[in-house]
């Protein structure tokens, strides 16, 4: 067919074609390429079928430009990104969620708008709200829909596992012997028992020399009955009823000390104001008897002067009375406050205390280095201990697998584990045969590049030593994971910080470009590395000649 235009009809008619055609894509009768893709990159995907859990873990896919949230049962919420472009790539690799700020503004690019910002290296990439055009645009960081990134900010908690992937991997189930399992512990075991034995563990004294028993162990031929094991979460918990009971004390302490002082102060003052009374109604007496004219005027004013001073007798007898009692009540309230004092300080103690068992039980990273041959412990963002470990065939590649504690089995007695593995190689062959996959797994979502065999065979390389996997079972929780890599620490981890892994073959754009001050990245490193003495001022101390955190 001949345009109308071409025909003869004039320009007019031409124009009035145009804006018919501008006005039905306006109301949405016809569908542009750009207006599909624009909404293909708006759409957000939720799981309807169950309750949202606590979200554990972001999965984003470089090449799919999705981002998917699991929580401990599977995927629960999934939009599309807008990644980093040419130059400014979002390194692919293992990051977590260090910082939230509702309102943020780009401190690197023309003081840009980043709403719902959840940042993932201290150097600049985020998780944000921003355009999505369909494709990689942004300067490193992982632009997300609107209203997604406001979910995900109210949901998602500080630590929250980051992983980006070039392809769409996603978590499975998995069972191994060397995947650590809960380990009960003394009833009475102390947070400082731990942190005394990882200062031994670091050593190499083995458990049976330390010269201590093992905090997960009774004592042989101990007097009195056998103390029972517990978990550290119920110790925590003990801890913090003990705390919540000193708080109690002392504050009962306070008022006490407080109610004691007052009504000493409040019955001298009141004896004190009885007196002054008394003694002026005996000068009113006394003016009314001089100026008595009359023998009734002057029996009048000496029966008021005679009850005047009967009052002010009393006043002053009660007065004295009420110093004798003040003086008892001081010396009682001076007491009450030293008992305030006392429980002050212990209720200080018993907060502290608390604390740090909540401490031991907040999730713990695991990070097992090919390259390194190295294991290296955190715990709140904070590096706790680092040893030698014997990975087998150390030569040859492991690849990168992030394993996740997403809650307790049988009655607590052991954890469910799942794993995502991210191959050394993309276009070469792994260790181990494909799995069928478990958790997490996903119709629409792709074969993960690695299944459960991979990471089973990652697994099965490791030797940990059997004292350190102690003290890291006694304190496992969900949440908690194990990385083993082929890959060395980023110098993206430090102070403050998770484990931050980046996968050397891939493009990081966004991180070279970020690096304006070499040196401050390269102190991250030196965190574990003993050879470069103590850490920069912003991290926690060492103790002399001992490269270890408190636990």
């Amino acid at each position: 067919m001949v345009p109308l235009c071409a025909r003869g009809h004039g320009i007019t008619l031409c124009l009035y074609a145009v804006i018919g055609i501008a006005a039905l894509a306006a109301a949405g009768l016809t569908t542009p390429a750009s207006a599909k893709r624009h909404r293909d990159a708006q759409r957000i995907e939720t799981v309807d079928a169950r309750p949202l859990g606590v979200p554990l873990m972001a999965i984003v896919s470089l090449s799919d430009q999705r981002l998917t949230i699991y929580d401990a049962d599977g995927w629960i919420l999934r939009a599309p990104v807008s990644t980093g472009q040419a130059g400014y790539e979002t390194p692919a690799g293992i990051y977590s969620v260090l910082q939230k700020e509702e309102e943020h503004y780009s401190n690197l690019y023309d003081d840009a708008s980043m709403p719902y910002m959840q940042r993932i290296t201290w150097s600049g990439i985020a998780l944000h709200s921003g355009p999505l055009p369909g494709y990689p645009a942004s300067h490193g960081c992982i632009r997300m829909p609107h209203e997604f990134a406001e979910r995900l900010f109210e949901m998602a908690k500080i630590g929250m596992r980051v992983i980006v992937a070039r392809t769409g991997v996603h978590p499975v189930s998995i069972d191994h012997p060397t995947l650590f399992k809960p380990k009960l512990v003394r009833a009475d075991s102390a947070v400082e028992t731990l942190t005394a034995h990882w200062g031994a563990a670091h050593l190499d004294v083995e458990a049976a020399t330390l010269g201590a028993a093992s905090p997960g162990t009774n004592v042989p031929g101990e007097a009195g009955p056998e103390v029972p094991l517990v978990t550290w979460t119920s110790i925590a918990e003990a801890k913090v009823e003990e705390a919540a009971a000193a708080a109690k004390k002392a504050l009962a302490a306070r008022m006490d000390a407080a109610k004691m002082t007052m009504d000493a102060a409040r019955h001298l003052r009141a004896a004190e104001a009885a007196k002054y009374r008394a003694a002026a109604k005996l000068r009113v007496a006394e003016g009314a008897l001089m100026a008595a004219n009359s023998s009734m005027a002057i029996q009048s004013a000496e029966t008021m002067k005679s009850e005047a001073l009967t009052g002010l007798a009393l006043a002053e007898s009660q007065l004295e009375t009420a110093k004798a009692e003040e003086r008892l009540k001081a010396d009682t309230a001076a007491h009450a406050r030293e008992d305030a004092r006392e429980a002050e300080t212990v209720k200080v103690q018993a907060l502290e205390a608390s604390r740090e068992a909540l401490r031991m039980t907040s999730p713990v990273s695991i990070f097992i280095s090919r390259k390194t041959q190295r294991l290296y412990v955190r715990q709140s963002l904070q590096p706790v201990y680092e040893s030698p470990v014997t990975i087998r065939d150390p030569d040859k590649p492991i690849g990168t697998h992030i394993y996740t504690v997403l809650g307790y089995a049988k009655g607590g007695a052991d954890l469910r584990w799942s794993a995502v593995s991210m191959p050394a190689s993309w276009t070469g062959d792994m260790l181990g045969q494909n799995s069928k996959p478990g958790y997490g797994d996903e119709d629409d979502a792709g074969p993960a590049p690695l299944e459960a065999g991979g990471a089973m065979a990652a697994l099965g390389r490791v030797e940990i030593p059997h004292n350190i996997a102690d003290r890291i079972s006694e304190i496992i929780s969900p949440g908690s994971s194990l990385i083993i890599s082929d890959e060395g620490m980023s110098a993206e981890t430090g102070d403050g910080t998770e484990f931050v892994i980046i996968m050397s073959g891939e493009p990081q754009g966004a991180i070279k470009r970020r690096r304006r001050d070499p040196e401050a990245y390269g102190r991250y490193g030196h965190q574990y590395n003993r050879s470069h003495g103590r850490p920069p001022a912003y991290a926690p101390s060492y103790d002399d000649g001992n490269p270890f955190f408190p636990w």
